[in-house]
């Protein structure tokens, strides 16, 4: 398979249609014609000779060949944006692009760090994501960014993942609620309505579990993808719940609402930074990761777990 005979071109056309699941709007994002993508998706399958794509209804597929070729686009991404990333560090500058995808909570406090990034390095691009942590898990096995911030990583792939930061969970209840000021057990609140995160989110596979562990049982009364509305309907007096502290900002506490002091509850599972194992990060992903490690908000980080 002589690969002389595959050029970036044809694969950035191959990508994008994979992306978009459409030749018209791959060809649309690239400015191209329709005809120019379709030839150019055609000529790297006559190399191959298998089919990449196949109609499925107005949108296209890819074909297993088409799995394992967007594969190895997406590490040779990897690969070219480090290399025009070493390049512009041997030209003395600091340039490149940092895609980091993040879970909601992890919202309160990574903006701050990009931010001081950012000063340090002015002419780095910084691409965002924020979602749940079912969307953040799909776009790690995608290899769709270069870091990924979450509390809880999956076990089913193969990672690297550093913890950075201590994230601890509090139960909050409203401002005049009886166990406000109270040293009570969480099994003294367990008939207590709870508001939660939803299932499948990392706050609340730790809170599950812990709870599981202590032979406990919560009455959940609402499962919710929000922190913010969490806040708010405890505030109103609907229930309680369980938070990371990160999602009280930076005060620890937030208006209408009390963090309660249990006996019997310590939950804290760190915030880690994580990336595939095969990833190839470019210099911009490991000169955050390296701040990530050492910023003075983390205690000594502990090695990388798999």
């Amino acid at each position: 398979m002589p690969r002389r005979r595959i050029t970036f071109r044809q694969l950035e056309s191959f990508e994008a249609v994979a992306r978009h699941r459409s030749f018209t709007r791959a060809a649309d994002a690239l400015h191209l014609t329709q005809p120019a993508i379709s030839i150019h998706v055609r000529q790297i399958a006559d190399v191959l000779g298998l089919p990449l794509f196949e109609q499925n209804g107005r949108e296209v597929s890819l074909t297993p060949a088409g799995e394992e070729l967007l594969e190895t686009v997406r590490s040779l991404d990897d690969v070219w944006n480090r290399f025009e990333s070493a390049i512009d560090q041997l030209k003395g500058l600091r340039r490149g692009v940092l895609r980091v995808a993040l879970v909601t909570t992890a919202k309160y406090f990574l903006p701050r760090m990009l931010g001081a990034f950012c000063q340090r390095y002015p002419d780095i691009d910084i691409q965002l994501e924020i979602a749940g942590r079912d969307q953040i898990v799909a776009r790690l096995r995608n290899n769709l960014d270069d870091l990924y911030v979450m509390s809880h990583p999956p076990a089913d792939l193969d990672i690297k993942a550093y913890p950075f930061l201590d994230n601890e969970y509090v139960v909050i209840a409203p401002h005049d609620h009886w166990a406000v000021g109270q040293a009570v057990s969480l099994r003294a609140l367990a008939n207590e309505p709870f508001l939660l995160r939803e299932a499948g989110s990392g706050s609340r596979i730790a809170i599950d579990e812990h709870v599981r562990g202590a032979g406990l049982t919560l009455k959940v009364r609402l499962s919710l993808a929000s922190n913010e509305a969490i806040r708010d309907l405890v505030a109103s007096g609907l229930g309680l719940a369980v938070l990371s502290r990160h999602a009280l900002g930076d005060s620890g506490s937030q208006p209408g609402i009390a963090v309660l002091a249990l006996t019997d509850f310590n939950l804290r599972r760190p915030w880690s930074v994580v990336h595939l194992r095969h990833k190839v990060l470019s210099l911009p992903a490991q000169a955050f990761l390296d701040a990530l490690l050492h910023t003075g908000l983390s205690a000594t980080p502990a090695p990388p777990t798999t």
